[in-house]
């Protein structure tokens, strides 16, 4: 297996990417390629303080850089980017996945353009497993603002699909994120996705979901547009970073809550590694011909390993086929 790692895109490359990458690869489990410039690549492995070997790695040149500021387009017209690079070695069968921490407007652009939608898949969905305690896959995260029912029934069996051969979960419950448990309750795409979601048989439909509940361990699958998700993954994401520095100030105050937080200190690790969005790996891009794995922009050589290893286990599971049969066994099949 071999996946393909775009090191020049993301906040933290290409130091961060290129450890992870290289981490990834003594496992011994993938091989690697690094997309970037090979001339930075192979300095900063030289110049590395760290124990980071470049054996049996490949490294694909790309001088250029798609930036976060970037307009989505800019994947077309950046041709010689890392990012664009990493996907066309994909669509060529270069690899077997691709892993950027980069624009994610220009990695969902570049995934339909280079490498193309699943055949039947209305729109892709970015996948993105929340930091509780059981894991959550909320879709989609960013891509689609607007949608149909029939797209969200569609993420509700690709979603499905991935928590139960990537994560091992035997039935995933599906939810509708909304505003009210009721079926009447949200806005028309809610109500008419509660009745297609309801009726099919191909998934575990629940019902509305409040994101009150989402911590309570409700459902395993939650679906809902790409605005409402993203907006919800980054209010998470940002109410965890808040507490845990609340936490952190709290127990740093004098002697005595210094002496409380040695002793809750393994319960500690234990919440912040909950809140961690980097034992999770990347997002995948559910509906892409080929895998394609979003990972934070922000994320660490640890982030990085992570996202190999869960690319590894989708790539194992053999999930783009099943999502075509499941499609078709669904009746949400629908022209490309």
């Amino acid at each position: 297996m071999k996946i393909i790692v775009d090191v020049m895109s993301g906040d933290k490359a290409p130091g961060e990417i290129i450890k992870g990458a290289c981490f990834a690869a003594k496992t011994g489990k993938t091989d690697i390629i690094m997309v970037g410039n090979s001339e930075v690549i192979k300095k900063y492995a030289s110049e590395n303080m760290l124990d980071i070997s470049l054996a049996n790695i490949e490294i694909a040149d790309a001088r250029d850089v798609i930036t976060m500021e970037d307009d989505p387009m800019s994947v077309k017209d950046k041709k010689e980017s890392s990012m664009a690079t990493a996907l066309r070695l994909l669509r060529e069968g270069k690899g077997d996945a691709v892993i950027s921490a980069g624009n994610t407007g220009a990695l969902y652009t570049g995934a339909v353009l280079y490498v193309g939608r699943i055949k039947g898949v209305q729109k892709a969905a970015i996948a993105t497993v929340l930091p509780f305690p059981s894991p959550l896959l909320l879709l989609d995260c960013g891509a689609n603002v607007s949608l149909t029912p029939e797209s969200l029934l569609q993420f509700a069996v690709m979603g499905s699909l991935y928590m139960k051969n990537v994560f091992g979960t035997e039935l995933p419950r599906v939810g509708l994120l909304n505003n009210g448990t009721e079926s009447h309750k949200g806005t028309e795409l809610q109500q008419q996705a509660y009745g297609i979601l309801s009726q099919n048989k191909e998934i575990s439909f629940i019902g509305n979901v409040e994101s009150k509940s989402l911590s309570e361990n409700v459902c395993d699958v939650l679906v809902t547009d790409g605005f409402t998700g993203n907006i919800l993954l980054k209010s998470i994401e940002g109410l965890g970073a808040f507490f845990m520095s609340r936490m952190k100030e709290m127990f740093t105050k004098n002697w005595l809550t210094y002496a409380s937080a040695a002793i809750v200190k393994p319960h500690l690790k234990k919440l912040k590694k909950d809140f961690d969005p980097s034992e999770h790996g990347g997002s995948p891009l559910l509906g892409i011909k080929k895998p394609v794995f979003k990972a934070h922009g922000s994320s660490d050589a640890k982030a990085i390993a992570n996202a190999v290893r869960v690319a590894g286990l989708y790539c194992q599971s053999g999930i783009d086929e099943k999502i075509i049969t499941a499609l078709q066994s669904s009746g949400t099949n629908a022209n490309s």
